[in-house]
Formats: structure tokens, C-alpha cells, sequence
């Protein structure tokens, strides 16, 4: 697919109510490294993590309670890997310090030579905000404040930043990250999250919205001033509506791929039909397959 790269919505690490496959119930970092090696061999540009600290037991059932945490799984794949990049898909900016992230997924970035994509989001779970002590109502302001605070630290060994929640200097974070500017992604499905973005991001990465719905809101979002003012293009990381089978649907999924490019995405994080491990690489090479021929 032409000017659109894929990536994958990596199996086992984050199990939705009814939204994964049964092998996932059982499977551990041994298969995850087999699907993501797959992957980097067939050349996907990244793979994700997302993060919950501790879902409720009377919410599990809607979001699900299996999130493994991004540092640790990515620390491991880095190790396994050389070329694919290391998405958080996405860490909730509110639980920490944006120190804390840039000294944590600082290291990330160094010891996998630059790979790190740090996708983030304002978060909406309150009993999870509540138990960390973190504020919940003024969210979406501290979030904007923290992606500025990181943009200020996040390649700097000597950060310094003053905003209207965070304000620090006089303090040294080594390791920090080897790439001049990581890239930064908005995860979210709403107009603020599209606004968060391409004021202050590198990519938005919605999800749960159908392609119609979509467009409108690029379509109302490239006529701002504020996509006039950016420097560089943004990065569109799309989801498929519905988990995808190039395997057995080569077709409807090339013209699906077609309709992303279209919209204007630039970028494709794959959800799979998949029965197994093998299941799952077959649909990796599959989709590589017809992505080449659209």
C-alpha cells in the first residue's frame, strides 16, 4: 500500500471481553516474540503496548483486565529485535510525571537504538485516576501541559520546562532518548483528541470509528488554522472497523486498505482474524501480500 505503513496491534498483551482469539487466554511473551519477530521480518514498522495500572473488577467485563505494561514487554522486544519500532498504544499521561516518562521511556529509546513511538492519551477509567492519587477533572489540560513538558525533555539531559502544571529545571536525566525528536501520537476517537494532536502531536491514532466518520472529522480538521501552522504532515494511524482476514478475504481487504489510503491515513495498526500462532503469521504475510498490491 503505497505511502501507508502497517503495523500491528500486538495479540496477547491486552485481552478485550469477546474481542480476542482463545489461544491468547494462554499464550505468553514466547509467542508474542514469535508474531512480532514475524513481523519485523515481513516489514511492519511497529508493534504496541498499551497501559492500564489496574482495571476495577466491575469494569473488567466491558475493557478487559489483561494489559501487560509497556516498559518491561518492550524492554524484552527490543532485545529481540533491530528495526521494528515500539509504540505505547497508549500511556495514560495523567498517571505520571512527564519526567518520569522521559527518564523511563528514555532508556526505552536508548537501548533499542531509537525505536520508541510514544503514543498517549488523557484516559477516562476515574476509579484508576482516583486510586493513583492522579487528578481527573482537569485531564485534558494537564495532558496538554505534559505532551509540551515532554517535547521539552524527551531527548534532553538536562530538561528544563515551565508551564501551567509543570514547571522544573536544574535537574539532569541520563539516559534520555537518542532520537532528536521521538515521535508523539494522540491516541483517542474524539474531535479534542484530533485537535490534541495536530496542535501538539506527530500522529492522532483513533479507534472505534468507521471510515465515514473519519473522514468528516480530518475533512473539518485540514480546513483549521492549525494544521495550516504545522511543520510536517500528521501522521493518520488508522484501526479497521472490524478485525481483518486477507487470508481468505485478499480482496474486500485490499479494497479496505484502498478506502484508508483514500481518507488520508498514512498508517495501519492491524487487528486480525487468527486462530492460533501460526494463524496469526500466516495473516501477517497475507496482509503484507496485498498491502504490495494495492
Amino acid at each position: 500500500m503505497q505511502g501507508v505503513r502497517l503495523g500491528i496491534v500486538t495479540p496477547v498483551l491486552t485481552r478485550l471481553p469477546r474481542a480476542h482469539a482463545e489461544w491468547e487466554e494462554t499464550a505468553g511473551i514466547t509467542e508474542v516474540e514469535r508474531v512480532v519477530t514475524e513481523a519485523e521480518r515481513l516489514g511492519y514498522d511497529f508493534c504496541t503496548c498499551s497501559e492500564h495500572v489496574a482495571v476495577p473488577v466491575d469494569v473488567a467485563d466491558e475493557r478487559g483486565a489483561t494489559y501487560w505494561d509497556p516498559l518491561p514487554t518492550f524492554g524484552y522486544l527490543a532485545a529481540r529485535t533491530t528495526t521494528i519500532r515500539l509504540a505505547t498504544f497508549v500511556l495514560v499521561l495523567g498517571y505520571h510525571h512527564p519526567l518520569a516518562i522521559a527518564k523511563r521511556y528514555g532508556t526505552l529509546d536508548a537501548i533499542s537504538g531509537g525505536r520508541l513511538v510514544l503514543g498517549v492519551g488523557v484516559g477516562s477509567l476515574e476509579e484508576e485516576f482516583v486510586l493513583l492519587g492522579a487528578e481527573f477533572e482537569a485531564r485534558g489540560a494537564m495532558a496538554d501541559d505534559a505532551m509540551r513538558a515532554l517535547r521539552a525533555s524527551l531527548s534532553q539531559g538536562e530538561p528544563r520546562y515551565d508551564g501551567d502544571y509543570f514547571t522544573y529545571g536544574g535537574f539532569v536525566v541520563e539516559p534520555c532518548a537518542v532520537q532528536a525528536h521521538v515521535p508523539m501520537w494522540v491516541g483517542g476517537r474524539t474531535a479534542r483528541s484530533l485537535r490534541r494532536a495536530v496542535e501538539l502531536g506527530d500522529g492522532w491514532a483513533p479507534f472505534g470509528l468507521r471510515s465515514a466518520e473519519l473522514a468528516g472529522m480530518l475533512e473539518r480538521a485540514r480546513a483549521t488554522a492549525a494544521w495550516a501552522r504545522r511543520r510536517s504532515p500528521l501522521e493518520v494511524v488508522v484501526q479497521s472497523d472490524r478485525p481483518l482476514d486477507p487470508s481468505a478475504e485478499p480482496e474486500r481487504v485490499g479494497e479496505q486498505l484502498e478506502r484508508y489510503r483514500e481518507l488520508g491515513a498514512t498508517t495501519l495498526a492491524a487487528r486480525f482474524v487468527h486462530h492460533s500462532p501460526d494463524h496469526y503469521c500466516e495473516q501477517l504475510a497475507a496482509l503484507a501480500e496485498v498491502a504490495a498490491s494495492v
